[in-house]
């Protein structure tokens, strides 16, 4: 879909820059936008191996683990329907836990991991749960106590204080994330969202006067 829409908008610029007679402004504008994501990407390179750095040495010291230690009960509370011992509780919480570094390219496996875990409670496969629609909440809720991308990508770009939005960062996270549980709690308790599992077609049986294994 993302596709298309991208496709959209590419031939929409080319056709009312050539209705207005802008053509060769639009063209520049490409290259120009072009070239600035090379920059940034390049200089994006030293600032992420510095924070994949910082969290392998979370990870190695113990840090990781002790988030996850530390978001566990929540997400007990959160996702009832997942038992304590379940591969998906593990997946889920080391997904949150990279999320609130800030690190989402390191997240990104977790949560399929996570997605996959819970997919295999699923009673009626193919139709999200309760569970699922919770974890992707989280995850678009996203919380970072330290945006590690974002403070790469205004750093590259030539930012003279890129940490300045880990404050306001937070609390949109804080505050998306609390909408957004409160609504799919609210939601997944009404019955228009409620799975409607179809029950089996019944067979037609023998005639009342035949027995099993009698014929005409």
């Amino acid at each position: 879909m993302l596709n298309y829409i991208w496709l959209a908008m590419v031939v929409l610029a080319v056709v009312l820059g050539g209705i207005n007679g802008r053509i060769e402004e639009v063209t520049k504008a490409a290259i120009d936008a072009a070239g600035g994501a090379v920059t940034i990407a390049i200089g994006l390179i030293g600032v992420m191996a510095l924070w994949l750095g910082v969290v392998k040495v979370a990870e190695d010291s113990g840090l990781m683990k002790l988030l996850s230690r530390a978001i566990a009960p929540v997400l007990k509370w959160l996702f009832p329907d997942v038992p304590p011992g379940h591969p998906a509780m593990g997946s889920m919480t080391m997904n949150i836990a990279a999320n609130l570094l800030g690190l989402s390219n390191a997240a990104t496996p977790l949560g399929l991991k996570a997605m996959q875990d819970l997919e295999s409670l699923n009673k009626a496969p193919g139709v999200a749960t309760n569970a699922m629609c919770t974890f992707l909440t989280i995850n678009t809720g996203s919380v970072q106590l330290i945006p590690a991308t974002m403070i790469g990508v205004m750093a590259a770009a030539g930012s003279k204080a890129p940490t300045e939005i880990i404050g306001t960062t937070l609390a949109a996270g804080v505050a998306a994330l609390a909408v957004g549980v409160a609504v799919a709690r609210l939601l997944q308790n009404l019955p228009l969202f409620a799975v409607r599992r179809q029950e089996p077609e019944a067979r037609p049986g023998p005639p009342a006067s035949e027995k099993p294994g009698e014929g005409a």
